[in-house]
């Protein structure tokens, strides 16, 4: 099975999308908007997986290895679908969602004038085969204050985040500076995604 580090490429808007649904194996409102965003007509599916990380795991290998097992836990070979997770690695240590407030509180203050790792991992089926790859996006974060923080975590969009943040919605205000795909750090890079796609002729 092919594997490769993917780029974000300038303009992904050059390739249209698959003619068929695509089934999307995630349950991420991002990652759906993103694909309606760029024209494609989806199907979602909910895998339900173990996404523990391993011992040693690095956050590549970890992004990866859950993309492709969410994929093959809904997609069957004869379909075209799609799956991805994101993860933040800062200083050695990858951060998934918190899911508490007290936690998102630490991962925030840990990220304060900070540079970390935004890391997705994207899988591809179509016509029995899959591919997969990963894509870091850098993420700085400007000096925050406890009250940013609190204010912040209170509108309720750190639960679920990677990292604690939606660079989407009101966590934009925590970042001074984003080096590659913006697109990755909302959850889905959609050039990534036509780079695999274009890899597997899914649509020539």
């Amino acid at each position: 099975m092919p594997k490769i580090l993917l780029l974000c490429l300038l303009n992904p808007k050059l390739w249209c999308p698959v003619d068929k649904t695509l089934i999307l194996a995630s349950q991420s409102p991002q990652r759906l908007r993103l694909l309606k965003d760029y024209g494609f007509s989806i199907e979602v599916r909910i895998p339900q997986i173990d996404e523990t990380p391993q011992p040693e795991e690095s956050a590549r290998v970890l992004v990866e290895r859950l993309a492709l097992t969410k994929l093959r836990d809904v997609v069957d070979l004869e379909e075209t679908g799609l799956a991805a997770d994101t993860v933040v690695e800062f200083d050695g240590e990858i951060l998934g969602k918190p899911g508490s407030q007290k936690k998102a509180i630490t991962m925030l203050k840990d990220l304060s004038g900070q540079t970390h790792n935004v890391v997705g991992g994207i899988a591809l089926r179509h016509m029995g085969q899959d591919i997969s790859g990963t894509i870091t996006t850098e993420v700085t974060f400007r000096d925050l204050t406890n009250e940013e923080i609190m204010d912040y975590v209170e509108v309720g969009e750190s639960l679920d985040k990677a990292g604690g943040y939606a660079i989407q919605g009101r966590g934009a205000d925590l970042i001074s500076r984003v080096e590659g795909c913006h697109e990755n750090v909302i959850g889905l890079s959609m050039s990534a995604v036509f780079e695999l796609m274009k890899f597997l002729k899914v649509r020539e």
